[in-house]
């Protein structure tokens, strides 16, 4: 990599340069001024402890030793259609997510990020999935009440966003968590992640704490309200958070194989741990967006899949023990915002996150954009400039070190294709081989530090 990130043959006038600045930060002023309060947690006030259920009280526990990182997370990328009135009213949701490390204890994040009216959550519980066969019932002995300042119910303020207390649970890496909260009470558009590529369960009534699963008879590709699982871990140091678009989120791999290149990064650093090799002690969590852009978002109050520069704060600068970004966005400026989407403007943007970032003391990896031949959008206009970009990115003057993506999974023959094995179809996204190979080529050394000192 080549030292320094601001200068050099290839970087945009200084005129222009500090033109395209002043753009960027009115677009992440404005976009500060409408996401305002939207991540602040819900205290312990306004809650009521609701009776009943199987579960035994004195499950919240503090904690004891070991540092607090995340083990999974998801960005709240919009509004479920088709939920503006009764929310998931009577309905208990049963999310499955995926640890990427574990702990001795977990505590979760529920968010109310895009409702209209406050949500009121009556139960919830965290427990491990008993296994493949039955994805939705509880592991023996592990199913836990989740209590929100010393109660089981928690009002969450449109907006608004809430962390449990901590639950005694062991949860090993590389486990499925089932995490499930009931609302007796409509509360409008539900906060969700469309694109899990992992499958949850719906069921009526409240069975937060039904072991079985029987119940949960209605399988569901999403992510609803649950936004985070922190544990507390001897396993890590800190947190790895991916930040991007559709190829982040997994777009093409598998469903529910875990096959994303987050998941690859992920069992690679444990692998190493385990092996006792000197890389870095890190869970990966996953804040990619199907659709993101760097840029701009879509309208509205939260915006429906805001942009990278809007929600940057919320999705990378607050996660649990954050150490590290990877950052791999620009692919969808490049196809669909014609508006904005130049180069400069691009690598402006990724400059922004970048310094944004080094302000908390973080180190950043960016990726090189992956080639798109042959989708819908191609053209050679776009090619260029997606060419400029790569370019700019490898030459050391936007990010800390670089993954290049890219070279990794185009065709050799033709570059601006990729390899049609590590293609899931739609040349635009990679299928489980690619995400494979972009997880492997991650140096895991690139990873280790902190953000450079200013000079």
């Amino acid at each position: 990599m080549t030292p320094g990130r601001d200068g050099g043959a290839g970087a945009p006038p200084t005129k222009h340069r500090a033109l395209l600045a002043a753009i960027v930060t009115l677009i992440v002023a404005i976009s500060a001024a409408i996401y305002a309060g939207a991540s602040a947690d819900v205290g312990a006030g306004d809650h009521t402890l609701q009776a009943g259920g199987r579960l035994s009280r004195g499950e919240a526990a503090p904690a004891s030793t070991g540092v607090w990182v995340g083990a999974w997370a998801t960005a709240p990328a919009a509004a479920e259609p088709g939920t503006e009135t009764t929310g998931m009213a009577g309905r208990s949701v049963r999310n499955v997510v995926h640890t990427s490390v574990g702990g001795t204890s977990a505590r979760i994040t529920l968010s109310n990020l895009y409702g209209q009216s406050p949500l009121t959550v009556t139960h919830a519980s965290i427990a491990l999935a008993a296994g493949p066969d039955t994805a939705a019932a509880a592991a023996a002995d592990t199913m836990r009440r989740l209590t929100f300042g010393g109660s089981a119910r928690v009002i969450i303020p449109a907006g608004g966003q809430v962390m449990s207390d901590v639950a005694r649970i062991a949860i090993p890496y590389g486990a499925n968590v089932l995490v499930t909260t009931y609302s007796p009470l409509p509360s409008g558009p539900v906060t969700y992640h469309p694109m899990a590529r992992q499958t949850s369960y719906l069921a009526d009534g409240d069975r937060t704490a039904d072991v079985t699963g029987v119940a949960y008879t209605t399988p569901t590709p999403y992510w609803r309200y649950l936004t985070a699982l922190d544990v507390l871990s001897h396993e890590a140091d800190g947190t790895v958070v991916a930040f991007g678009d559709s190829i982040t989120d997994g777009l093409g791999a598998d469903v529910d194989a875990n096959h994303r290149w987050t998941d690859v990064l992920a069992e690679r650093l444990h692998d190493a741990a385990g092996d006792g090799r000197d890389t870095p002690r890190y869970s990966v969590v996953n804040e990619g967006i199907s659709g993101n852009r760097l840029l701009t978002g879509r309208t509205g109050r939260p915006a429906d899949n805001p942009s990278g520069l809007s929600r940057f704060e919320r999705d990378v600068l607050q996660r649990t023990g954050v150490k590290v970004v990877v950052v791999l966005l620009g692919v969808n400026d490049i196809l669909h915002s014609p508006e904005l989407a130049d180069r400069d403007g691009i690598l402006t943007g990724l400059r922004t996150l970048v310094d944004r970032a080094h302000d908390r003391g973080l180190r950043v990896v960016g990726g090189t954009i992956l080639p798109f031949g042959g989708y819908g959008g191609y053209t050679e206009a776009r090619e260029t400039m997606r060419q400029e970009i790569n370019e700019e990115i490898r030459s050391g003057r936007v990010f800390d070190a670089v993954v290049d993506f890219d070279k990794a999974l185009r065709d050799p023959y033709d570059p601006r294709r990729m390899r049609s094995d590590y293609d899931s179809g739609d040349h635009l996204h990679p299928g489980d081989k690619g995400y494979a190979r972009m997880g492997q080529i991650l140096d895991l050394d690139t990873l280790k530090g902190a953000a450079p000192v200013a000079a």
